[in-house]
C-alpha cells in the first residue's frame, strides 16, 4: 500500500512539472481562448431540417458566448448587464468564434438538437467589455480614487463626502474630472451608487486633507492611486461692464499607494461670467476642471508608464484544498493575463507550488488582476502581497468541490501535454 501511494504522489509530480513545461506553449496559442462545449434545439418547421440545424447551432454559439462573458466577469457584475449581453454581445456573437464543430445532432419531438465544440475570443469579448467601461481588464491603466473637496461663493465652508461630518453633495468638478479620466481609460474606485463610509473600514480622517487616512481608504477599495483635491471660486475684482467675474482655482495632488509619496501636483485656474444658464463660480470651476482634468491624465500617464508598467520579478505561492484541479483552472487564467511576460516553477508539490513571475506591473496590479477572475466551485484569497512575493490560498465554495469546467481545464493541458 506503500509503494501504491509513492507512486501516486511520483505521478501526480510528474504531471505538475508536464503542466509547467508546456505553460509557455499553452499561453502562446491559447492566451486570450476558451474552449467550451454547448447545446442548441429549434423545432423544425414544414420538415425544414438544414433550417433547424443551422439555428440550433446558432443557438450553441451564443450560449457558448453566455458563458464566456460570465466567465470573464464577476456573477454581480453579469447580472447588473444582461441588458448589455442581449443588446450589444449576443447578435455579433459570430464575431467572437474562432472555430466550432458539431460534436453530434439529433431530431427529438420535432425539434432538432445540437451539441457544439466552439473556442471563444477572451481578448476581444475583454476589450468589448472594456470599451463599454465593463470591464477594467487590459488596461494599463491605474485604478484611481477622488476626494475633492469643493467650495462656491455660496459656501461657508468646504463639501466633502468623507471623512468627519459630511454633507451630500455634488462636486462639479469631479464629475467633470472623473469623465475626462474615464475617457483616457483610466478606472475609477469608490464610485458606486453609495459612496464608500470610511467608518465602515474603521477609518478616521483627522482633518478632511488626512494623506494617511486617504491612502487608506484607497488601499481598501483596491485602487492603485488616490488623488486629493481643493476645487473653489471666488468672485473677481475684474468686472465686464456690469457683470461679475468668477475666478476658480483646483488642486490636485495624487499619491501613489504602493510607496505612499505624493507623484503628481496639478494646478489650473480658469474664470467665467455669470450668464442665463449657469452661475459664473460654476462655469468657472467646469472650465478649471476640464484644464485639471487634461493635465492630470497626461501626467499620470507619464508617471504609470515610467514607473509601475516596468517588468518586476516575484514569485507566487500557490497552495489549498482540492490542489490539483485548482491549480490547473488558475494557470489557465495566468495564460489570459497579457502583463505575465514569463511564469517558471521553482518548488512542485502535490498540494503547493511557488512559480517565479516575470510581470509588466507591481505585485499589487498583478494581484488585482487575478481577483478580477473568476473560478468555477472555489475562490481565491489574497494572503500576503510584498514587493517580493505574493501568496494565493484556494477557498472553498459550498455549491461544488470539483465542476465540469475544472474536468474540462484537466483535460485540456493533459491532452496538451500528451500532444
Amino acid at each position: 500500500m506503500g509503494i501504491k501511494k509513492q507512486s501516486a504522489t511520483v505521478a501526480l509530480i510528474w504531471l505538475l512539472t508536464m503542466l509547467f513545461v508546456s505553460h509557455a506553449a499553452i499561453a502562446v496559442s491559447r492566451a486570450g481562448m476558451m474552449t467550451t462545449v454547448t447545446t442548441g434545439n429549434r423545432e423544425i418547421v414544414n420538415g425544414d431540417v438544414p433550417q433547424a440545424r443551422q439555428a440550433a447551432v446558432s443557438d450553441a454559439l451564443e450560449l457558448a458566448v453566455v458563458n464566456a462573458f460570465s466567465q470573464t466577469v464577476s456573477p454581480q457584475v453579469f447580472a447588473s448587464h444582461l441588458g448589455f449581453l442581449y443588446e450589444q454581445v449576443l447578435p455579433a456573437a459570430q464575431d467572437y468564434v474562432v472555430t466550432y464543430r458539431v460534436l453530434g445532432a439529433a431530431d427529438h419531438k420535432d425539434r432538432y438538437l445540437v451539441g457544439v465544440e466552439s473556442r471563444i475570443n477572451l481578448g476581444l469579448l475583454e476589450q468589448t467589455l472594456t470599451d463599454a467601461g465593463i470591464l477594467n481588464i487590459g488596461t494599463d491603466k491605474p485604478a484611481i480614487l477622488f476626494l475633492i473637496a469643493e467650495k462656491t461663493p455660496n459656501d461657508l465652508l468646504p463639501r466633502y463626502w468623507w471623512g468627519n461630518n459630511p454633507e451630500p453633495y455634488v462636486s462639479h468638478a469631479e464629475k467633470k474630472i472623473i469623465e475626462i479620466m474615464k475617457d483616457s481609460r483610466f478606472k475609477i474606485a469608490g464610485m458606486e451608487l453609495e459612496r464608500p463610509d470610511p467608518g465602515f473600514y474603521d477609518i478616521r480622517f483627522h482633518s478632511i486633507y488626512d494623506t494617511a487616512a486617504a491612502i487608506n481608504l484607497a488601499q481598501k477599495l483596491h485602487a492603485d492611486m488616490v488623488v486629493l483635491g481643493r476645487a473653489g471660486a471666488q468672485e473677481s475684482k475684474n468686472r465686464m461692464g456690469d457683470e461679475k467675474i468668477f475666478d476658480a482655482v483646483i488642486t490636485l495632488t495624487a499619491f501613489d499607494l504602493d510607496s505612499g509619496q505624493k507623484v503628481v501636483v496639478s494646478e489650473n485656474q480658469a474664470s467665467a461670467k455669470n450668464n442665463l444658464d449657469q452661475d459664473g463660480s460654476i462655469q468657472a470651476i467646469i472650465t478649471a476642471a476640464k484644464l485639471a482634468g487634461t493635465d492630470l491624465a497626461e501626467k499620470l500617464d507619464q508617471f504609470w508608464t515610467r514607473n509601475l508598467r516596468k517588468e518586476n520579478h516575484f514569485d507566487i505561492q500557490i497552495e489549498g484544498n482540492g490542489f490539483l484541479p485548482r491549480f490547473i483552472a488558475l494557470k489557465k487564467r495566468l495564460a489570459q493575463i497579457p502583463e505575465i511576460e514569463n511564469l517558471q516553477p521553482k518548488e512542485i508539490g502535490s498540494d503547493r507550488a511557488v512559480m517565479e513571475v516575470v510581470y509588466k506591473g507591481t505585485p499589487s496590479h498583478f494581484a488585482d488582476s487575478i481577483m478580477l477572475k473568476t473560478f468555477d466551485g472555489f475562490g481565491i484569497e489574497i494572503g500576503e502581497i510584498t514587493d517580493r512575493f505574493v501568496h494565493i490560498r484556494f477557498i472553498d465554495d459550498s455549491r461544488n468541490v470539483m465542476t465540469g469546467d475544472d474536468a474540462a481545464v484537466m483535460e485540456e493541458s493533459i491532452e496538451t501535454k500528451t500532444e
